[in-house]
């Protein structure tokens, strides 16, 4: 389904393979801590910067790995529209290389690995 912001979307299916093919890239969480600790992906590559502190502190909170303009980011949220949000913000911003993991979370706990759990 596509997003409200136009956003360009990479689907769950895809990510996964990024993955298990060891590709580097940053792996950005914007949902809040306590959806985190509800529900989570068990992989280093997933960073948490929720998105009530991207707006205070906006491209100051990304990872180092994500201060690069080129930077290769993969952004997700819930379901994907919050996510969507801050890539089209990034791309306003500059960066060119911003994605959103397409129904968020919850679209990888049903298409990829059920052991994540929902909520």
């Amino acid at each position: 389904m596509p997003n409200p912001y136009g956003a360009p979307e990479i689907s769950t299916k895809d990510v996964a393979a990024k993955v298990a093919a060891d590709e580097s890239f940053v792996w950005l969480d914007v949902r809040e801590p306590d959806e985190v600790r509800t529900v989570s992906i068990d992989n280093d590559l997933v960073v948490n910067v929720p998105m009530s502190v991207l707006a205070k502190q906006q491209t100051a909170a990304l990872p180092p790995a994500a201060q690069e303009k080129d930077a290769e980011i993969v952004i997700f949220c819930h379901h994907g529209t919050r996510s969507a949000q801050v890539v089209a913000w990034l791309r306003g911003q500059g960066w060119s290389n911003v994605l959103n993991m397409e129904g968020g979370i919850d679209n990888w706990a049903t298409q990829v690995d059920a052991s994540v759990g929902r909520y």
